[in-house]
């Protein structure tokens, strides 16, 4: 690797760095369209094993022997700062290693995504980046083999989603989808049943349905407010609900997720 010192925090080589709250992800086109940030090495490093390209690293000198660990002779340039100078063209202090400017790579089909996948995690319409990272860890920890995403969720590689999921956005097969009318019948071709989580009176517990979870499933999660559309409901063929006591309604979005691979992991019949 190439390691280049920078001690200007307006040097324009740390462009793709500059100012990176989760607001000004959301309206910058060059990470929407070609790159994303991924923060920390543990994170870089899973990023690189799953083929990602960087276009550069933005790091302090206490980080650098884990990066040359990671890339040796690789040809990427490592802009070596001082604290104040990555602190000022990121915008946050960074403490957990180092960040990286990777090329973001194509989304693969939908049909090749969902081909041979036993469960499905489908995120319609979530607007928290946390939310959305804390998906994927609970899909890569509890045995979903992919992650469908609606067009108006919020990106799995923006930086809180990234780092949220402690990298395994790049661990789970995912891309999106356009909306139901595409979703619903690519399930259907593959044998795939959709249940939907959300509050319904009529809605069958998580419990009962897990006890006859079909050999092959999507599980539908909706927004942080409204839930799933009904759009989403209409294409369920079961909507499927977790009981809750002490006064609480729901659970968050991504504890629900989890919740919910577990006992289709562990359905009643199996438990000791």
């Amino acid at each position: 690797m190439h390691e280049i010192r920078i001690d200007d925090p307006a040097d324009p080589r740390l462009d793709d760095y500059r100012g990176l709250t989760d607001t000004a992800l959301r309206v910058r086109s060059d990470v929407d369209g070609g790159l994303y940030i991924a923060e920390s090495l543990k994170v870089i490093e899973r990023a690189v094993l799953a083929g990602h390209r960087p276009r550069s690293v933005l790091t302090q000198e206490r980080w650098l022997d884990g990066l040359r660990t990671l890339f040796g002779d690789a040809d990427v340039e490592v802009y070596v700062c001082p604290d104040a100078v990555v602190e000022a063209a990121a915008g946050f202090p960074v403490h957990r290693g180092a960040l990286a400017a990777m090329h973001r790579p194509a989304l693969p089909p939908l049909a090749d995504v969902i081909r041979g996948s036993r469960t499905i995690l489908v995120l319609e319409d979530l607007v928290e980046h946390q939310n959305v990272g804390s998906a994927f860890r609970a899909a890569a920890a509890l045995g979903a083999d992919a992650v469908l995403v609606s067009a108006r969720c919020a990106d799995p590689l923006y930086r809180r989603s990234v780092k949220v999921s402690t990298g395994t956005v790049f661990q789970v097969p995912w891309t999106r989808f356009d909306g139901w009318d595409e979703l619903a019948p690519a399930l259907r071709t593959e044998g795939i049943a959709l249940a939907a989580l959300a509050l319904d009176d009529d809605a069958e517990t998580l419990e009962s349905y897990a006890a006859r979870r079909p050999e092959r499933i999507a599980l539908a999660f909706g927004s942080e407010g409204p839930g799933l559309t009904a759009q989403a409901l209409a294409a369920a063929d079961a909507v499927v609900t977790i009981p809750m006591a002490g006064g609480v309604d729901s659970l968050n979005v991504a504890s629900t997720a989890a919740v919910a691979l577990w006992a289709l992991q562990h359905p009643p019949a199996s438990r000791p």
